[in-house]
């Protein structure tokens, strides 16, 4: 049966009779943001049939494409809750979980929407790490060609591309205090952030366009769904990549209670995250040979890194109590609600056209350090994140922070050989003290930048941390029981050409044919800012390698 005989493959809706399509020149596997830049690439050759397989549901909440409902899309049932294991000192009553999103989109359905790429240095340290044609100067363009800048269009930056990228519309008051206070702590103001030289503080770009979300689905995948030759099954769980004398043919799937089997003449790429991929590798028996033989899965290719190198950026939180209404609570209030609901139907515009995070800063927690190393994020309200309080009186701000390269390094193993099953995930966050010495001196920086007049005036007390916790010691004790994940796990299944490299500078996994990883676990190094662009890089780059 051709894919053109199958007239709910241009919606994405599964055929419901038996004898639906099981053969593609392509198969991509996983729709979160570098899977969907594969798949529309792929499709736009009309002699290429490509599936996409993803395993949670079609981008079709209300609230995923709304940038001020973030506060729905950053908790909610759009994310899937994987537990990780903490350092003994890291003391918890229960165990911290890290979401990842469970959508088509995935991170792009449902992040904060900011847009960063990064420094020029963190891609010339992957190509110094055996990643060749990754350096800087290899990259840019990528990151040019997927963009649709509303503001800049030079040397760092495009326009004409998928992925719309613009200026917040709508700036909260307090956003604007809180980048004076950033200036009257002797931070500069910096007018692009992804101009290479990130210094400073400013307003974030987001990935909208028209005051609607621009995830990977809709600037990718929307374009593309009528096209005759792409397939998107949502709804659907890969189980395992099927390896036949040393290459991928294909992939076991369950829908449902039912389990298909789709082959791929050309190649399978698995674009699943930096937790699901290595899971899924090692599933289909390749990864370190000793750790999946245990669990009785056949071993195909024993590579010691699948699940190695595992990356995050660690987060604080500050959250401060406002003595008025300062912040998008007060549009908690149904009657202020119904007005920005009101003003956004009718214009775009307004609160529900901001993504409620719309300055940041990069500073440096190391001063030894030649590009800042903690991220700051002014979020115009308190509770609007998963596993972040609310405040007594309902009026408050957060101030979230990162240090943005770190040295610490976990790892993803198997529990189970069951595909349900979550895999161990062990960040080790500040295993490394580097780490945790850069993020209190950051934590000490935001705490400073809130004391300044242009914002302090707002505040009535700080609620997390307590006031009485003052000095150095007492922030950093603070750092290690508080800090949580920031959501941007990287590197587990990293580029290179040593024997702990999971794939080669083209993406190729090494010792299987037709086999790719395209996604942010073929990160080297975490870069140092939100890597959601750097994926949508990443598949770019895919696409091209795959063309080849």
């Amino acid at each position: 049966m051709s894919i053109r005989d199958s007239g709910s493959a241009r919606y994405g809706i599964s055929p419901r009779h038996p004898a639906e399509v099981d053969t593609f020149d392509y198969i991509v596997v996983g729709g979160g943001s570098t899977g969907c830049v594969v798949a529309a690439r792929l499709s736009e050759d009309p002699a290429i049939r490509v599936l996409l397989i993803e395993e949670g549901p079609r981008d079709l909440n209300p609230y995923i494409h709304i940038p001020g409902a973030y506060y729905k899309t950053a908790q909610g049932d759009l994310l899937k809750r994987i537990p990780w294991e903490p350092m003994a000192e890291q003391e918890r009553t229960e165990t911290p979980t890290m979401v990842q999103a469970r959508v088509l989109g995935g991170g792009s359905s449902v992040n904060a929407m900011i847009y960063i790429r990064g420094v020029p240095g963190d891609y010339n340290h992957w190509a110094d790490l055996g990643a060749e044609g990754w350096g800087y100067a290899d990259v840019l363009p990528f990151f040019k060609r997927a963009e649709d800048n509303n503001r800049f269009c030079n040397e760092a930056h495009g326009v004409g591309g998928p992925l719309g990228v613009s200026d917040i519309d709508y700036i909260h008051p307090l956003t604007r205090a809180w980048l004076q206070a950033c200036q009257q702590a002797g931070l500069p103001y910096n007018p692009d952030f992804n101009s290479g030289d990130p210094t400073g503080c400013g307003l974030y770009q987001i990935t909208a366009r028209d005051g609607r979300r621009s995830s990977a689905a809709v600037a990718y995948l929307n374009p593309a769904r009528k096209r005759a030759n792409l397939r998107i099954e949502t709804g659907t769980m890969v189980t395992r990549i099927l390896i036949e004398k040393g290459r991928a043919v294909g992939v076991e799937c369950t829908r449902g209670k039912r389990k298909v089997v789709y082959r791929a003449d050309q190649e399978v790429v698995v674009s699943t995250g930096a937790i699901a991929t290595p899971k899924l590798l090692m599933l289909s028996g390749i990864g370190p040979a000793n750790e999946i033989g245990r669990h009785g899965v056949e071993v195909h290719a024993d590579l010691p890194g699948v699940g190695q190198n595992l990356q995050d950026h660690i987060e604080i939180s500050l959250v401060y109590q406002l003595n008025g209404p300062h912040s998008y609570d007060k549009y908690k209030k149904l009657h202020w609600k119904a007005l920005a609901g009101l003003n956004y139907a009718l214009f775009r515009n307004g609160p529900a056209a901001s993504n409620l995070i719309e300055g940041g800063a990069f500073w440096w927690g190391d001063r030894n350090e030649a590009t800042p190393d903690i991220q700051y994020f002014m979020v115009v309200g308190a509770g609007i994140e998963e596993g972040v309080d609310a405040v007594p009186g309902g009026n408050g701000c957060t101030v979230n922070l990162g240090q943005i390269r770190p040295r610490s390094r976990g790892e993803v193993t198997l529990l189970s050989a069951d595909p349900a099953a979550n895999p161990r995930v062990a960040p080790r966050y500040f295993s490394d003290p580097y780490d945790l010495e850069a993020i209190t001196d950051g934590t000490m920086a935001a705490l400073d930048i809130m004391a300044q007049p242009a914002i302090s005036k707002f505040v009535t007390a700080r609620h997390t941390p307590v006031p009485s916790l003052k000095t150095r010691e007492e922030i950093r004790a603070f750092c290690v029981k508080d800090a949580h994940a920031a959501l941007h796990p990287a590197g587990t299944c990293r580029m290179g050409v040593d024997d702990r490299a999971v794939v080669d500078s083209k993406l190729r996994v090494h010792g299987i044919e037709r086999l790719r990883v395209a996604d942010a676990s073929v990160m080297p190094t975490l870069i140092s800012g939100n890597p959601n662009s750097v994926c949508i890089m990443i598949g770019e780059r895919a696409v091209d390698f795959l063309r080849q």
